[in-house]
C-alpha cells in the first residue's frame, strides 16, 4: 500500500486552516452523538482542523469503542491539568490547545475562532509539507515561543454501528479519527524545515495525518497550538 505521504492530490487538504478543534468523545456516551454530528460537518469544511480523540474511560458502561485508546485519555488529562480543571468529561472540544467547551456547542466555534485570532491566540506560524515519494519535509516559518512538531495519524471517515450500551442502535459517522500522536521535531522560533522519510507519514490503520506546531507547559501537558496542516489520500 503506497504511503499517503506521496500522493499527488489531497481531496481532504487544509492547507491555512484558521483554527484547531480537537474532540474528546466516546461511543459508550450517551450526550457524545450530538457532538460528533457536528464535528463531523466541521471537518467536511475547508478551513477548520477538527480531531476526534476517543477515550477509554467509558467502556464499562457495556459497549467498548474500538476507536478509543489509552494515550487519547492521557491526553485529554494533560489539557485538563494545563487548562486548569479537575477532572475530564465527554463530549469536550479543546479550541486551538488554549480553551475548552462542551462539544455539543461547536455551532459557536465560529465566533471562538474569531475572536481567538483577534486577541493573538490563532494560527499564527504557517505550517506546509512537500512530499516526494521518498520523503516528507514539514516547512515551519518564524514566530515566537518554542513548541514540538506532532504528526497526529488519523482515519478520515468510518461508520458505526453501535450494538450495545447507552447509544445502542445508533449508526453514527465519525471523520478524522485519531489513530496514534508522535512527536518528530522541536521548533524555536525560527524558520526550519524538519525532513522525514515518506514512509513515517505512511499508513498506520490511516490514511491521513495533521502536522501540529504545538507549545507544552512545565510538566510537558498540551498547550497552545501554533500552527497546523493536514493532508489525507481519500
Amino acid at each position: 500500500m503506497a504511503a499517503f505521504a506521496a500522493a499527488s492530490a489531497h481531496a481532504g487538504e487544509i492547507k491555512n486552516p484558521i483554527g484547531v478543534i480537537e474532540l474528546f468523545t466516546s461511543q459508550g456516551c450517551s450526550s457524545c452523538p450530538p457532538a460528533d454530528k457536528a464535528a463531523a460537518k466541521l471537518a467536511d469544511g475547508t478551513d477548520i482542523i477538527v480531531l476526534s480523540y476517543h477515550v477509554d474511560y467509558w467502556n464499562y458502561l457495556g459497549w467498548t469503542d474500538a476507536m478509543s485508546s489509552a494515550e487519547n485519555t492521557e491526553r485529554q488529562y494533560g489539557y485538563s491539568a494545563a487548562l486548569g480543571r479537575s477532572g475530564v468529561y465527554t463530549p469536550q472540544a479543546v479550541i486551538n490547545g488554549r480553551a475548552e467547551m462542551v462539544g455539543s456547542g461547536l455551532g459557536t466555534v465560529d465566533a471562538t475562532l474569531l475572536k481567538m485570532k483577534n486577541e493573538g491566540e490563532g494560527l499564527t506560524v504557517p505550517v506546509s509539507v512537500n512530499k516526494t515519494s521518498n520523503e516528507v519535509s514539514i516547512n515551519i516559518g518564524a514566530g515566537k515561543g518554542k513548541a514540538d512538531v506532532l504528526v497526529v495519524y488519523l482515519k478520515s471517515h468510518e461508520q458505526v454501528e453501535i450494538k450495545d450500551g447507552e447509544n445502542e442502535g445508533k449508526t453514527i459517522d465519525y471523520r478524522n479519527i485519531v489513530t496514534d500522536v508522535q512527536t518528530v521535531g522541536m521548533w524555536n522560533g525560527e524558520a526550519t524545515t524538519i525532513t522525514l522519510p515518506a514512509r513515517v507519514l505512511g499508513p498506520r490503520e490511516s490514511n491521513g495525518c495533521a502536522i501540529l506546531l504545538q507549545a507544552s507547559d512545565e510538566s510537558g501537558n498540551p498547550g497552545a497550538i501554533l500552527g497546523a496542516t493536514l493532508m489525507t489520500a481519500h
